[in-house]
């Protein structure tokens, strides 16, 4: 069987069953998203650090006004003064989400992946108008990622659109799910699809550094599967995390899952927005240079290639422009890290921390490489050319080739100068 066979239904409507995950910052750009809608499938736009995407897409200064509103607080070892202004945040989520939305053409979908850990100085209010302002611009549906999400209900339960907008929630396991549930449930409110991310997923994990390798997709599928059957729960669910062809994904569909959430393939699309270097890299990567590591302030283990540009310089943070990882206190792990190895005598310029990494800075800048597992086979679905470069691909192809491939192939792109 091929994949274009299935469809996945959400509130009553049919999709085809290829959902492209939300990557930050501004990888899983627009242009992605509505590719992936306009071919009847659901793609996800990022509101990691909204503010740096609205202003990359409309010319607005929002990281600059607020650098200038704190600069003061540059060399401040914690910043609980560095606040987001509420009104700003909405405007800066509202313009990418609107713009993204009105441009949208075909059967498919538009979601937001909404990271519960962007706490911001300020978590309750500032993810509560996050997710307001998506559903007030318009959006189809929210994923709920990086963290259980057990209030996220409760701050927008009285919104007009609580009820139209679709919500999912990302677990890594059955237990994670049950969580969420319960605290659903007071509300009222069931997610209307669940993403289950196994441990080759890219980016933040939500399993162990020491055992996330003792998991597997198939198996934590099946017993997130298993639970709903035994609670007489009809959510669809939808395995992420390591599914590279389509058939691939049939064998998740043929044991109960309604659809597929795939992202490492479309990291090298032209829609992507990776600049087209780091997708070179990404086509170059061996299998050797993926690690999992303990780098990100969030506290959660994460997925890169060792080569990040992040991992081999340090920098000042930049937390009064960004500042996304500031806890309710204005600190963050790499701030405190920072401002250790100042006050040792070591200047600016040759700090170097090798525990933690400024993630604000690296994902807006795009010199933190995170990546699937799998980023290594990337290079075996594209054409070397004669100068060396790999062929970009377009969205389209590669959702083509996950529809309809067979037997775990990988349809390459036609192009003349491609080696023989």
């Amino acid at each position: 069987m091929k994949l274009d066979d299935f469809r996945l239904n959400l509130h009553g409507k049919e999709y085809v069953p290829i959902i492209i995950g939300g990557m930050g910052v501004n990888i899983s750009t627009a242009e992605l998203a509505l590719e992936a809608a306009r071919l009847g499938g659901i793609g996800h736009i990022s509101d990691a650090e909204v503010h740096a995407i609205a202003d990359k897409r409309f010319g607005t200064n929002f990281i600059e006004r607020k650098r200038e509103k704190y600069f003061a607080s540059k060399d401040q070892r914690s910043k609980p003064e560095v606040q987001f202004n509420i009104d700003e945040l909405a405007e800066a989520q509202g313009l990418h989400v609107s713009k993204t939305m009105e441009a949208k053409k075909g059967s498919g979908a538009i979601f937001m992946n909404c990271m519960e850990k962007l706490t911001m100085n300020n978590p309750l209010e500032t993810l509560k108008t996050r997710l307001s302002a998506a559903m007030d611009a318009g959006i189809d549906g929210i994923t709920l990622s990086a963290g259980l999400h057990l209030r996220s209900f409760e701050l927008i339960k009285n919104h007009s659109r609580f009820f139209d907008t679709m919500f999912g929630i990302i677990v890594s396991s059955a237990k994670a799910l049950n969580l969420f549930l319960i605290k659903a449930a007071r509300v009222g409110r069931q997610p209307d699809y669940i993403v289950v991310e196994g441990p080759l997923a890219g980016g933040h994990l939500g399993f162990g550094i020491n055992n996330w390798k003792e998991f597997n997709l198939k198996s934590i599928t099946d017993e997130v599967l298993q639970f709903l059957k035994e609670h007489g729960l009809k959510i669809p669910v939808i395995p992420a995390g390591g599914i590279f062809t389509g058939t691939d994904a049939v064998e998740f569909l043929q044991s109960g899952s309604s659809g597929v959430q795939v992202a490492t393939r479309f990291t090298v699309t032209k829609e992507s927005g990776l600049p087209d270097f780091v997708k070179q890299k990404y086509f170059q990567a061996l299998e050797e240079e993926v690690e999992v590591n303990t780098v990100s302030p969030t506290g959660y283990p994460m997925r890169m290639l060792k080569q990040s540009p992040v991992l081999q310089k340090s920098v000042k943070p930049n937390c009064e422009g960004l500042g996304y990882l500031l806890d309710s206190k204005g600190n963050c792990s790499y701030l405190g890290a920072y401002y250790d190895e100042i006050q040792k005598g070591i200047s600016a310029a040759n700090v170097f921390i090798k525990e933690k990494v400024c993630l604000c800075t690296g994902m807006q800048t795009f010199k933190c490489w995170t990546c699937g597992h799998y980023v290594y086979r990337l290079k075996d679905t594209t054409n070397k050319l004669i100068d060396g470069v790999y062929q970009l691909l377009t969205a389209e192809h590669v959702f083509q080739d996950y529809l309809f491939s067979e037997d775990h192939k990988i349809k390459l792109p036609e192009f003349e100068l491609a080696f023989a």
